[in-house]
This record gives structure tokens, sequence and C-alpha cells, in this order.
């Protein structure tokens, strides 16, 4: 009898499951319906239409793909945001393929159009399907669309962290830099840069709600987990000034539409402290075993993602941080700066001599006697003991045109009495000139020499 009775007990709870699964809601009311017609247009156009959610589907494939494969659904489409940014705004609107940012005021025409587009649809569909008692089945493939569009950005700016490329440690010229002259977003970057820890762990949990998202039984808490990681991103890109804040928003919202068919029995369960129902997103198969070999597909294309934006951070790191240090790294200072024979006296007025320079892994510069820091090209033949120094493009000396291509300013050789010692003697903007150099030591900036401690008995907030 035991064994019948608990038989039974776990046929009805299987009933009673199955039954939640298929249909939580027979019935849904006018304005969850509305709802619904809105937010599947409105977040599915954005999801194919906005660069990088289907980008990152190329996984390991994307590097071999030409460098307009992640703008290729707006650029097809620019011409229609132009024009409404003409004729509806005003404003002449282009897509900037230059421009790394994600707010350039095409995107807020896009957002616009398919906001008008899904208003349009969801009236249309109301008037044509008004008696439609609920879209559980499309509601089901609509929420696991967007979970796997959701995962793959949590995997794609969680590695970026966790192999901290995204924001990387401040760069030497950063470090001679005045802090009143940072804009806020290099405030941020600079920050989180310099504490590559914090870092890992926020790409942790970024990449931990990705994984979360990919297995339909833990969707939920990947939904959660994730609302709250992009919250906080979305609430740094509006306090910092970070030119993502569109995409943030909608990684924020992406969540909770998520979240949504859950309420109820999350409220119940986390707030009014009442008996609830499994908390489950909507299962679009019917059948065990198709779902079985969904959570396989799912369980694939999250291998696959990680995989991509593992191989894509790891390109980065390589090209940044983890790059081998150039000949002559750090920051030098000069001590003596002689042109045409005739050595210069440290003035801030003097235009020609030179304060510092700067050999980093991102390029050189140098720094004149007002402070200012001048991007250059700088490559350096150890062998041969040459330096050669052409103006950086798009970058214009004082008193010139910005150039499209790299300009020769100077060709130098040098030696080196000391590994902290350097001595340069060439040409320079047309003149004979010899620099005695000194190397400054990268600790006794405390942005690189001030480590964790436990005990402080005073705090080092200077």
């Amino acid at each position: 009898m035991s064994a019948i009775s608990t038989d039974m007990v776990d046929r009805d709870s299987a009933t009673k499951a199955s039954a939640i699964r298929e249909d939580p809601d027979s019935n849904w009311n006018l304005l969850t319906r509305i709802a619904f017609r809105f937010c599947f247009t409105y977040f599915g156009l954005f999801c194919l239409i906005f660069p990088q959610f289907l980008f990152v589907y190329t996984g390991v494939l994307g590097d071999k793909l030409p460098k307009m494969a992640i703008l290729w659904p707006y650029y097809q489409l620019s011409p229609v945001f132009e024009w409404v940014g003409r004729h509806v705004f005003g404003a002449d609107v282009a897509l900037h393929l230059d421009s790394h940012s994600g707010d350039q005021g095409i995107m807020w025409v896009f957002l616009f159009t398919i906001l008008v587009v899904a208003v349009a649809a969801a009236v249309v569909w109301t008037a044509l399907d008004r008696h439609r008692p609920h879209y559980y089945r499309l509601n089901a493939w609509f929420l696991l669309f967007l979970r796997l569009a959701l995962a793959g950005q949590m995997f794609w700016y969680g590695m970026g962290k966790v192999i901290p490329t995204q924001m990387q440690q401040p760069s030497l010229t950063a470090l001679l830099t005045p802090y009143g002259d940072f804009g806020l977003s290099a405030v941020l970057w600079s920050q989180v840069g310099a504490a590559p820890v914090y870092e890992i762990m926020l790409g942790v949990a970024e990449v931990l709600g990705g994984l979360l998202l990919v297995l339909p039984r833990t969707a939920t808490v990947g939904a959660m987990l994730s609302l709250i990681c992009m919250a906080q991103v979305f609430l740094l890109n509006m306090t910092f000034d970070v030119p993502v804040k569109i995409l943030a928003a909608h990684l924020m919202l992406i969540p909770l539409v998520l979240l949504a068919p859950q309420g109820r029995r999350l409220a119940n369960m986390l707030v009014l402290q009442r008996a609830s129902e499994p908390a489950m997103q909507p299962e679009p198969f019917r059948s065990r075993r198709a779902r079985w070999i969904a959570v396989g597909i799912q369980v694939v294309l999250g291998i696959w993602l990680l995989t991509g934006s593992t191989q894509e951070s790891l390109k980065w790191w390589w090209e940044g941080d983890g790059a081998p240090r150039p000949p002559l790294y750090g920051i030098w200072t000069v001590s003596e700066f002689s042109q045409d024979g005739q050595p210069l006296a440290p003035l801030t007025t003097d235009q020609n001599r030179w304060q510092r320079v700067v050999f980093d892994i991102g390029g050189m510069a140098y720094q004149k006697m007002d402070g200012s820091l001048v991007p250059v090209v700088g490559a350096v033949d150890s062998a041969a003991h040459t330096l050669t120094v052409s103006q950086a493009a798009g970058q214009p000396l004082p008193g010139q045109i910005a150039q499209a291509e790299p300009n020769q300013i100077g060709t130098f050789t040098f030696a080196q009495s000391a590994p902290n010692r350097l001595r340069l003697d060439g040409q320079l903007n047309g003149h004979q000139v010899t620099l005695s150099l000194e190397q400054v030591d990268l600790e006794s900036f405390p942005l690189r020499s001030t480590g964790f401690k436990w005990v402080q008995d005073y705090p080092h907030f200077s």
C-alpha cells in the first residue's frame, strides 16, 4: 500500500507539474495579451537588428568574418533610419562606422522606429486576433529566444572582464594625465582597470548569469542574476556617461521580460511568504524527449558562445596587457635637451622641448613642457639602435593639419649607458637634437604601488 500511495502521489505531482508547464494561465487578460504583442515585436526587432546580438553566435568564426559583419543589419537598414531622422526629427543622422559608440544619433532613431512599429503591430494584431485567449506556445518560443540572446551578451561582456580586457590597467600616459583632464568614462575605465581582481569578479558574475540562462531549469535564477548585473552596468553607464546606454538599458529590461511570467510566484515566495507552484520558464516543447534534445542543443550553444567569447577576449589580452613589453618600455624624463647645438632650458613656454617620453604597449607619446601629451608612432629597432618617430594618423602637430597617414617627424640613434639611462641623437622636425633621459620608477606612482592591506592604521585616500 505504501508503495502504491507513493506512486500515486508521484503521478499526481507529475501531472500538476505538467499542467503548470503546459499552460499555467489558460486565459490571459486583455492587457497581458496587448503587452505580449508589443514586447514580442519590440524586443524581437531589437535583438535581430542591434549590433552584436546575432554576431556573438558566430563564436570562434567571428574573426574570419568581414569587419562589417557585426554592423551588417544596422548598415542595411541605415537608409530607413536616416529618412526617419530627417523627416520626423529634422536631423541628419548617419551610422559612423569608425565609432565605437553605441549611442549614436542614428541608434536613437532606430529605437524610435521600432517603438512605432511595435505599437502599430500591437494595435493591428489586437484587432485581427482579439479573440485568442493566450499565446502560451508562442510566448515560450519568444522567451527561449530572449533567454539565449541575453546569455550571449552575458558571456560576451563577462569574458571581457574575466580576462580583463574590457577595462585594462591604466596606461603609462594615464599616469601622467591630471585627474581633472579625465572624462567621466575614462575615470570609470581607469578605476576598474586599476583593480583587476574586482573586474574579474564582475565578469564571473556575468558569465555565471549566462551559464544559468542556458539551462531551462536554472533560467529563472540566471535572469535574476543577470538583472542585478545589468542594473549595475546601466547605473554606471548613466552616471559615468558611458556611450552604451541603449544596450545596457535593454540588457536590464530583457531579464524583466523573462521574469514576468514568474512574477506572481516569485512574489509569493520571496515577499509574501506564501505557498507557490514551482517557478519555471514556459516550455515550448511538449514531449519529454523533445525537451531533453532541446536542453542538449542549448548546452552546445552555451559552450559555443563561451568558447567564442573566450577566444575574442584572449585575442584582446595578447594585444593589450598580455603583450610583450616593447623595447625601451617605460616613462623617461628628459633631463637635457639640445637643439642645433644649443641647450634648451626646461621652460613651460617652450614649444619645442620635450619633458617626458613614453614607450607603452599601445604606442609611444611625448609630453610637452606645458604638460600636454602628444601620441606618436614609434618604431624601435633594437639591433640597429634606431628610433623612428612619426605623427599619428589624424593627430595634427601644432600649427599643422591632421594627416591621413603617419608623417615621419624624427629619426634617432639611441644608446643606453645603464638600464635607466637613455641618450637620443638625431633629427626632429628638421633640427639636430640630442636628448638625455632618465627612466621613471613606475612604482613611484601610488596607483601602481599601493596594494591591498589588511591593516591600515591610517587610510590611504591620497
